[in-house]
């Protein structure tokens, strides 16, 4: 028996399809097969399954488990809850081999797809090929696996609070601060969370609802952080965090009602850690602002640009021993004291313990910051087949010139007026320009320069895509 999945659902970093039209559960039994099977021949047989709110979920988690078990594997049921939950069950337990999330993340109610670790590490990009040809060979190891629930809600509870070791609780208690869990997967966890947290907490849409109905759980989109904003003005709170619809990318403002973006988080949470471990080597992706990294070494860091996407991050922290690493996404990695992935819960309690341990407010932590004007991300839409070549060639031209490309990930202009990015999106036929300066001008100068480029390539910066 064999199986193939429709070309679109076996992405960089995670597996994402349509329920119904391009994932269901045949794809599901063949991931659960797929992957059992490389566990298998890597000398592995137990997997932590966990899922999120949405309504597909439950479907995709009983096939899913189908393959695996028929695969030989020993599955560890955690149910519902999100993503970083499943990323501490399978590494804070010994005898787990690996770990799968069924979860749509931030996409649209009718998407889901499945978010996966193999012994410790991340599994994406050739991995994720792999078991597209295993299913299409129909190549999988045969068994019999069993199935046990588990509950570890309260033991990761347990690891979150901990980020607040060594601090006065009365310090934590001064604190009156929103939370906003946009009715994703984070919402059970953020209760019980919030129930042994000191300090003064009003909690928003903690009820798992897959369809969605207050908001859209993506934190990076600022009207998705209206009904936060208006409860931190109301409440006069000190400031707000919200999460995505799988629990691993952070939104916050403070209490004046601004974001604070991702790359600002970073500020603050390297400001925190390189005061008790000076030197160390702070890892952001390109979409990060300059402020970022200039403060890192301020900070007497080291900072490193590295390629967006959570998985080569990971791969990166790993490879390098970083102790702290972000996105402008929203994905924040901490491995100081804590596992090493993205986890938005946890890097709220790390919000709260760098305010206490800097002695200043989020608000004030936040004005601090210099005001730099940057575009948000735009993104168009170009085709598969000619996106890397486009930046590509945007590459060679600029090579002809004595242009300060950094091309890590796609290029990286820096200019006199600050710094433009255009690069090709790894999971969708998009690419993504950001630019950022300190004046108006020099922002319009920089958007011209984008222009000229994608010009010389036959392209425009023509209509948004959406994500």
């Amino acid at each position: 028996m064999s199986h193939d999945f429709h070309p679109t659902v076996l992405r960089e970093y995670d597996i994402r399809g349509v329920i119904g039209e391009t994932l269901g559960a045949d794809d599901a039994r063949a991931i659960g097969r797929g992957f059992g099977t490389l566990l298998r021949r890597a000398g592995g047989k137990r997997v932590a399954v966990g899922y999120d709110g949405r309504v597909s979920s439950p479907m995709l988690e009983h096939a899913l488990i189908e393959g695996l078990t028929s695969s030989g594997c020993d599955v560890r049921c955690i149910g519902l809850g999100p993503t970083p939950m499943l990323y501490f069950a399978e590494a804070s337990a010994e005898e787990v081999d690996g770990g799968i999330q069924i979860t749509g993340s931030h996409n649209p109610a009718n998407y889901n797809g499945f978010k996966m670790v193999f012994q410790g590490r991340p599994f994406f990009g050739e991995d994720i090929q792999t078991i597209g040809r295993l299913a299409t060979a129909g190549e999988w190891e045969d068994g019999t696996g069993s199935v046990e629930k588990v509950d570890v809600l309260d033991r990761y509870v347990d690891a979150l609070l901990a980020g607040l070791a060594g601090i006065d609780d009365a310090e934590v208690g001064k604190l009156r601060i929103g939370w906003d869990a946009g009715n994703g997967a984070a919402g059970p966890v953020l209760d019980a969370l919030v129930s042994r947290l000191p300090g003064e907490h009003f909690t928003l849409f903690t009820e798992v609802d897959g369809t969605f109905p207050n908001h859209h759980p993506d934190p990076t989109v600022p009207e998705n952080l209206e009904d936060l904003r208006r409860l931190v003005a109301e409440k006069n709170l000190d400031f707000g965090i919200a999460f995505d619809g799988d629990g691993d990318r952070i939104g916050a403002i403070d209490g004046q009602g601004r974001v604070i973006w991702g790359d600002q988080l970073l500020m603050i949470y390297a400001e925190d850690l390189l005061a008790r471990r000076p030197g160390s080597t702070i890892i952001a992706d390109v979409k990060a602002s300059r402020a970022l990294f200039d403060r890192v070494g301020e900070l007497g860091g080291t900072p490193l640009m590295w390629k967006t996407g959570h998985s080569l991050i990971k791969s990166k922290m790993k490879e390098i021993h970083a102790p702290l690493a972000g996105e402008m996404s929203g994905h924040v990695f901490f491995a100081d004291e804590y596992y090493g992935y993205d986890d938005a819960l946890y890097a709220a309690i790390r919000l709260i313990a760098a305010s206490a341990r800097l002695g200043k407010s989020v608000t004030e932590l936040r004005s601090a910051m210099p005001a730099m004007l940057n575009t948000p991300e735009l993104r168009f839409q170009v085709d598969e087949s000619r996106k890397f070549q486009a930046i590509e060639e945007v590459k060679q031209r600029l090579a002809q010139t004595d242009a300060d490309v950094n091309d890590t990930d796609g290029v990286r202009v820096t200019t006199a007026d600050g710094w433009w990015l255009l690069r090709a999106s790894n999971t969708q036929d998009v690419l993504v320009a950001r630019a950022e300066s300190d004046t108006q001008q020099g922002l319009e100068r920089l958007l011209v320069q984008i222009d000229e480029q994608l010009a010389a390539s036959g392209l425009e910066r023509g209509p948004q895509a959406g994500h």
